[in-house]
């Protein structure tokens, strides 16, 4: 067990709970990765990869199932698990999105008696005696905390101008849950590290790190309030977006107190439509504002599901439009670097250009690609995939041919599986606001087309970096000019070592070809042994039970090595 389970002063009922509940979690993980690597690994090594292709789906949907009870059932972080996976519409299959898409809003809330002894403790005095009013029934309930609707005493409400606030407050004991669930995932992230397949993938220690530091900053409430006004000061004048104010007066960190802005939530439709708006006009306001945050002011919203913005009906202002989007709950939000967020203008501009080694180049930029990375053959993919299905809305794809897709798929999938990528620090955020704001855009208007807000976004983007472009072509015949008197030492020094038979070549490509030879003759060798000593066994077994029980056991040994020397070639 981990130590961390001890890490807060806890009663013995308590500790044997998180010990429990920290074996569960492990035992969970422990059992799908082994079935995983059954199915996925060792099935296709001895020829049986069909079976497991034909059993995919159902797997994928009954591993959904059980996490999805497994995260209802322990709530916690295992709900922002789930929640993160749901909204991985672009690497996980569907059997996987749609069972765990729920857990948005499944989360049973803590009965009042708690809630309100919680906040006594951080107040000061019971909530009925802070407040003039608080409703005993939630409005929301998370994962961490929930809030309840409440009023302002006199006393507050003429100092701060508000009256209808609401009050969030934190799940009791949920301290100690995040540290133990925070250990448990560390230790599926070790197991997952020696992995070469995953490992080649992503550095999974560190986007546990990242989910840690994500998670510890939502349950520190003061840190959420300082977000929603750097957000406020972001979008101020703009009437495009509104942001509750925070009664500071009555926050702490596990208590927060905000203006009351509920309103119509953005997938509404219904709703909309009834105070008169439309949804098919909201998408592509809430894509650009994502835009802004994303490309322009570098600190985003990282949880834009539906539950956290509202539109707002409002007079018209300088915008025209008759209602703004409201945000709320700022308790996951990202950064991104200066260099990052040049790197994603670079791509967002070839991605709307339908430039495919333009893409590669910024994916390089960004960081995704390690240095390693061959990219030839995922220019020659983007390339092809711009040419055939760039510019198509969610609507046209479901139209296009699925062999077409699959072609597609069989043709690139090993270039793209091949590639060493990387996730940049905060990446894990930027995904998810994509994803999430993909989602809800195609909810507001399932015709949506994505790259109609790209490519003005693009555009405009496009003349910003034109006017630096004076600036970077001075750089670059600054560059050059270097590199021009570097060259005649270079030349010469390259000359020495020729003369002295010194220089060595490094071609990396033969290299792997020929280390996966030696490694295949070696598997094949090991291969010829395991068949003598099965065969070999089953005969000798007929006259002589023990010595041939004894060949057939024997003959795992070369067996293993096949196996871990193709593992290892991978």
């Amino acid at each position: 067990m981990s130590p961390v389970v001890h890490a807060r002063a806890n009663p013995p009922s308590a500790v044997r709970e998180h010990r429990g509940r920290y074996r569960r979690i492990l035992r969970f993980a422990a059992a799908n990765l082994a079935a995983t690597w059954w199915f996925e690994l060792f099935l296709p090594r001895i020829g049986l990869g069909g079976v497991a292709a034909r059993t995919r789906s159902r797997r994928m949907q009954r591993f959904a199932r059980r996490f999805h009870d497994l995260a209802v059932e322990l709530g916690g972080l295992m709900i922002k698990v789930g929640q993160f996976l749901s909204s991985r519409l672009d690497v996980l299959p569907p059997e996987i999105t749609k069972e765990l898409e729920g857990l948005q809003d499944e989360v049973p809330p803590v009965a009042f008696p708690g809630i309100a002894a919680l906040a006594a403790g951080e107040l000061g005095a019971p909530p009925d005696r802070v407040f003039a009013s608080v409703d005993e029934s939630p409005i929301a309930a998370a994962s961490l905390g929930q809030a309840h609707r409440a009023r302002l005493n006199a006393l507050d409400a003429g100092d701060t101008g508000l009256d209808a606030v609401v009050l969030k407050v934190q799940r009791p004991g949920i301290g100690a849950i995040v540290d133990v669930d925070l250990a448990a995932l560390r230790k599926v992230a070790g197991w997952l590290s020696h992995i070469r397949l995953v490992s080649r993938r992503a550095d999974m220690r560190a986007l546990v790190e990242e989910f840690a530091q994500i998670s510890l900053q939502e349950i520190d409430y003061l840190h959420e309030a300082v977000n929603a006004e750097r957000f406020a000061a972001d979008f101020a004048g703009d009437e495009r977006v509104a942001v509750p104010e925070v009664v500071w007066e009555r926050t702490t960190r596990r208590v927060l107190t905000l203006e009351d802005v509920t309103a119509i939530k953005i997938t509404d439709v219904r709703a909309l439509r009834a105070a008169g708006i439309d949804p098919a006009a909201v998408a592509p306001v809430f894509a650009a504002i994502m835009f802004d945050q994303l490309f322009t002011n570098g600190f985003f919203h990282a949880d834009p599901h539906p539950g956290n913005i509202f539109v707002t009906p409002a007079p018209a202002g300088a915008g025209g439009l008759p209602w703004k989007l409201t945000f709320i709950d700022f308790g996951m939000m990202g950064e991104v670097t200066a260099s990052t967020r040049s790197g994603l203008r670079k791509l967002l501009i070839a991605a709307a250009a339908r430039d495919g080694k333009g893409l590669v180049a910024a994916i390089n930029d960004v960081g995704v690609l390690m240095p390693s990375a061959d990219s030839v053959g995922l220019e020659r993919a983007m390339t092809q995939l711009f040419a055939r299905f760039g510019g198509m809305g969610f609507a046209e794809l479901r139209e296009v041919d699925p062999r077409e897709f699959r072609d597609f798929a069989v043709e690139f999938g090993d270039v793209v599986r091949s590639l060493p990528f990387q996730l940049p620090e905060n990446f894990l955020l930027i995904i998810r606001a994509m994803s999430l704001t993909s989602g809800v855009c195609s909810a507001l208007d399932e015709r949506f087309n994505l790259w109609d807000s790209v490519e003005p976004y693009a555009a405009q983007l496009l003349r910003t970096e034109r006017g630096n472009l004076v600036q970077d072509v001075a750089r670059q015949a600054v560059d050059a000019a270097g590199v021009a008197l570097r060259l005649p030492g270079r030349l010469d020094a390259l000359a020495g070592r020729l003369e002295e038979g010194s220089l060595q070549v490094a071609v990396p490509r033969l290299e792997r070809q020929a280390a996966r030879l030696e490694r295949a003759g070696r598997r094949i060798g090991s291969a010829v042994v395991f068949g003598g000593l099965l065969v070999a066994g089953a005969i000798v077994r007929a006259d002589d039970l023990a010595f041939g029980n004894v060949l057939m056991a024997t003959s795992s040994l070369p067996l293993l090595h096949a196996l871990w020397a193709g593992r290892r070639g991978r």
